[in-house]
């Protein structure tokens, strides 16, 4: 079983990374496989909505996105972690996992999600929500820990002194891997839930 790691930030070697390393020992002690794509510093445009990886399968821009698109299919869970700007996540990482989520037309349900925000001092739950959605909107169970998943710091590696934020991290590591193991035990012996053709429906006719 395998974890797709993605740390938005711009800092390959920050508090996010910080807190990204905290999960990634835990579950390496769970025995879970992990790769930590280091994504916040790369150069990604964001969606035009011209629809046409519905003809081609993937984003009609060939660049991370696409790169990334089989690593998720394979993956069992996605963890994705940002600095918090304006109380929101990082634009490069929102640009990324927006077309990420809509271009890949491979079924998520029961991928686990987790998020993980990283604030000097305010806007975590803010940027925490905002990411939590691409999960939700795809039917991928939502990996919760002892608190809103997030870690305090400014300059990189003040949040090792965050000692609630980095236990925060282990728990949400635990948690995820019972739920990824859970969740393949239960496919095994139930299958996956039914799924019904989806109803899309307009609020102006």
């Amino acid at each position: 079983m395998k974890i797709l790691m993605l740390n938005g930030s711009p800092r390959a070697n920050g508090n996010t990374a910080l807190a990204l390393g905290e999960m990634a020992e835990v579950f390496a002690r769970e025995g879970l496989e992990t790769e930590l794509m280091q994504v916040g510093n790369r150069d990604i445009r964001g969606c035009i909505a011209c629809r046409r990886c519905k003809v081609l399968g993937r984003c009609v821009f060939d660049d991370l996105v696409n790169e990334l698109a089989p690593k998720f299919q394979a993956c069992d869970g996605l963890v994705v972690g940002s600095p918090v700007y304006y109380a929101s996540a990082n634009a490069t990482l929102v640009a990324l996992l927006t077309r990420l989520f809509y271009s890949t037309p491979f079924d998520k349900t029961m991928k686990v999600g987790a998020s993980v925000v990283a604030a000097r001092r305010g806007g975590l739950s803010a940027a925490f929500d905002e990411l939590n959605k691409f999960f939700t909107g795809s039917g991928m169970p939502v990996a919760s820990s002892q608190y809103w998943n997030s870690i305090h710091g400014e300059l990189p590696g003040e949040a090792a002194q965050d000692a609630e934020g980095l236990q925060t991290m282990r728990t949400l590591a635990r948690n995820m891997a019972f739920l990824v193991k859970s969740i393949a035990l239960g496919r095994e012996t139930y299958g996956l839930p039914e799924r019904e053709e989806p109803q899309r429906t307009n609020f102006i006719r």
